[in-house]
């Protein structure tokens, strides 16, 4: 596997300042890709925690990495600092939109149609099995498919299978660490067929 990841060595952890937050506005987070991945997760895009560490789904109490393990994907919790050891066991994270907000409901309409198209074209070039958007209400948005529900979608993305699963912030308390473990199991166990 061909893989592009811009740092070599993971940083170690740190807590930002708030200054270190307010100025990763706008800033991007590289993405952790491969050709021919497994799975290729997306989130939305990057809060000023994750901008300002480097490292995707870094904000304390983010049930990415926990959803991770408890689903199998992963035999241990893997620190956001340690993402690339992803790309061994053919996993990858990129955004839909790449660039940091505060919230995701700062993104505009047009953040989300020309995030649908990078990443339509991400996909084409990397080729990974499955695509997993954190979010349904982004998929909605970056793909005008507004009746889209969490799950297997019926359609294709550059040959990707697409799979919705819900944002893993700790603010989306419609789903809880359970339930997202048990939605991301089904689609490990359907990338595993």
């Amino acid at each position: 596997m061909a893989s592009h990841h811009d740092k070599i060595t993971s940083p170690q952890p740190f807590k930002p300042t708030r200054q270190q937050l307010i100025e990763a506005a706008g800033k991007t987070v590289p993405d952790v890709i491969a050709t021919d991945l497994r799975v290729l997760f997306c989130g939305i895009n990057p809060g000023l925690y994750t901008a300002a560490v480097g490292h995707h789904f870094a904000r304390p109490g983010n049930r990415f990495w926990p959803a991770l393990h408890q689903s199998g994907f992963t035999d241990r919790l893997v620190s956001p600092f340690a993402e690339a050891e992803l790309l061994q066991l053919g996993l990858g994270i990129t955004n839909v939109v790449a660039h940091a907000t505060a919230t995701a409901s700062e993104l505009t309409k047009d953040d989300f149609t020309k995030g649908g198209r990078r990443l339509k074209a991400k996909v084409q070039r990397y080729r990974p099995r499955f695509l997993a958007v954190l979010g349904v209400g982004a998929y909605r948005e970056a793909f005008v498919r507004p009746k889209a529900v969490i799950g297997e979608q019926d359609e294709k993305l550059a040959g990707a299978r697409v799979w919705v699963l819900p944002n893993p912030s700790g603010l989306n308390a419609n789903y809880q660490l359970p339930d997202l473990a048990r939605l991301f199991r089904e689609l490990r166990e359907a990338s595993e067929e």
